[in-house]
């Protein structure tokens, strides 16, 4: 992981400034725009959009570098000394080196928010930890089917481009009800309710029962599938890429 970073900024006269770039775009940028159109005070949203947005950041990143990272190791697999699950990990690892280094943009945006709750701070690690769960069997999971169906890199892609609109970090979640079909559609999707675990305790929101009962089936249920596939097509990628 450290040697891809390295490779990776090197070159560049900013080095690792660039990997905090987006999220200063989007909290401070994309949220001071949208903040002029809908004439609110930009205090009022940089937080809610950049913390939405790091946690969106982080599982799609893995999402997206994981249904490929057994085909473009495939040299590595061949010679069957690393696990595959090792792969995956180091996905995880680099997504998540990107969302701790947004943390000092985060912390800037949340001090200038009035909805800032201190007390949300005790619920972040647990709720961090939530979301890295979920993201690593999503991520083996991927994993092994970008391995059989090269075109699920493409794939995902475009669900993660499509989900975006449906994840609360343009708008509220108060904007879609519980009780409406936008509401229900929009709680169909994953990342709503990973984001709204992190960042709602942050800025002083409730957090619904839907979403606990969400994201303890969604755990539940992805390991056990995760698990299923591996223990059964795990011993094809070899012969897959």
């Amino acid at each position: 992981m450290w040697l891809d970073l390295l490779t990776k900024y090197r070159r560049s006269r900013l080095g690792l400034i660039w990997a905090i770039m987006p999220p200063v775009l989007y909290a401070f940028g994309i949220g001071g725009f949208y903040a002029l159109i809908g004439h609110q005070p930009p205090s009022h949203i940089i937080a809610h959009l950049g913390v939405g947005y790091v946690v969106y950041r982080f599982v799609t990143a893995t999402l997206n570098e994981c249904t490929v990272t057994f085909t473009s190791h495939a040299g590595f697999i061949q010679d069957g000394r690393i696990r595959f699950t090792d792969y995956v990990l180091r996905v995880i690892a680099k997504a998540l080196f990107y969302l701790l280094i947004s943390i000092p943009v985060m912390a800037v945006a949340l001090y200038m928010s009035p909805q800032f709750h201190w007390a949300g701070l005790l619920t972040l690690i647990p709720a961090l930890l939530v979301v890295l769960v979920n993201v690593a069997w999503m991520g083996a999971l991927v994993a092994v089917l970008g391995a059989r169906l090269p075109d699920v890199h493409e794939l995902m892609g475009s669900i993660l481009m499509f989900a975006f609109l449906f994840t609360p970090i343009l708008w509220h979640a108060s904007q879609a009800p519980p009780g409406t079909i936008q509401g229900f559609i929009a709680r169909l999707n994953p990342l709503f309710h990973l984001v709204e675990i992190v960042r709602a305790p942050l800025l002083g929101e409730p957090i619904s029962k839907t979403t606990y009962m969400y994201l303890a089936l969604l755990t539940c249920l992805g390991w056990s599938l995760t698990t299923w596939v591996y223990k059964r097509y795990a011993r094809f990628v070899p012969i897959w890429i």
